[in-house]
């Protein structure tokens, strides 16, 4: 009777521990989970945070006249560069990056008081950003051109001449139209003819592509209106086309050393850039402008 007595006991101490066990096991996952809820929470709460603190950054900047003291964002090595330089000597701080994108997210959190960039890449980052928009007054007018190195005059006249030929047939026009504006926007873009002889070679061209829609990225493509009319002339002059992605401040070096037979990269002919290279004839107008926080 006592030996059952105590088996009796011995069952039930192993089923109380077993039960104990199970409470065990399941608390840390309850715990987990509200641990998790409560990071989500915090989560949320850092987002909105955020949002609102990038809400109350003021605007600084409402007219050309503003820029004198401001801090500037540009993209290294552009115009915007060259031209928000002379506003060092007027107390401006002006803070470099290597892509457009980079100064405009500079801007949407209030470490630059606007960023000056062309018109068109300006145009593509407000649609995407309810937060920004462009002053009206214009910053400075431009003319895109082709660079090729000095040792290649024999290059920069052919281009000269594909370029003069496709500004006659209109062929430049429509790549523009296809990339800028309302009415044929993505709706013509240039195709090589069938019978095109590219026997001879490759012309390499060296680009930075973060600069929609000149040249950008669809997918592990490099499109865009420079890269468009690159191939167009290409057509042209019989070679196959290559395009080379460097940062901005590279190109001119690639070019100057052979790496690239020519840049496009919606350059800007400037009297410093001309004392190391070379450019072809014009094939766009475009204008600096002012991004800022509304």
């Amino acid at each position: 009777m006592k030996k059952l007595a105590a088996l009796l006991m011995t069952v039930c101490v192993a089923a109380s521990l077993m039960a104990c066990g199970s409470a065990e096991t399941a608390a840390p996952a309850a715990e987990t989970e509200s641990a998790a809820a409560t990071e989500e929470t915090a989560a949320a709460e850092d987002a909105a945070a955020e949002t609102e603190a990038s809400d109350a950054i003021p605007n600084t900047v409402n007219s050309l006249e503003d820029l004198p003291g401001k801090t500037i964002g540009v993209q290294l090595g552009t115009t915007g560069d060259i031209f928000a330089s002379d506003y060092e000597a007027e107390g401006s701080t002006i803070e470099r990056f290597n892509k457009g994108a980079d100064a405009v997210q500079a801007l949407k959190q209030g470490k630059v008081d606007c960023v000056i960039i062309d018109a068109q890449p300006a145009a593509a980052f407000v649609e995407k950003n309810d937060d920004l928009t462009i002053l009206e007054e214009d910053f400075a007018v431009e003319d895109y051109a082709i660079c090729v190195s000095k040792d290649n005059a024999e290059l920069t006249e052919s281009i000269n001449g594909a370029l003069a030929e496709l500004k006659a047939d209109g062929v430049l026009d429509q790549i523009v139209a296809n990339y800028i504006g309302d009415d044929t926007k993505g709706t013509c873009p240039y195709e090589s003819p069938a019978d095109v002889d590219r026997s001879n070679g490759t012309l390499i061209m060296a680009t930075n592509a973060a600069f929609e829609p000149y040249e950008f990225y669809e997918g592990d493509k490099i499109v865009g209106i420079d890269a468009e009319i690159a191939q167009a002339i290409c057509d042209k002059l019989g070679y196959e086309l290559q395009i080379d992605d460097m940062e901005f401040d590279a190109i001119i070096s690639a070019v100057q050393s052979g790496k690239a037979d020519f840049g496009a990269a919606g350059m800007t002919v400037t009297e410093d850039r001309l004392t190391s290279i070379d450019f072809t004839d014009s094939y766009a107008t475009s204008t600096q402008v002012v991004i800022v926080r509304k």
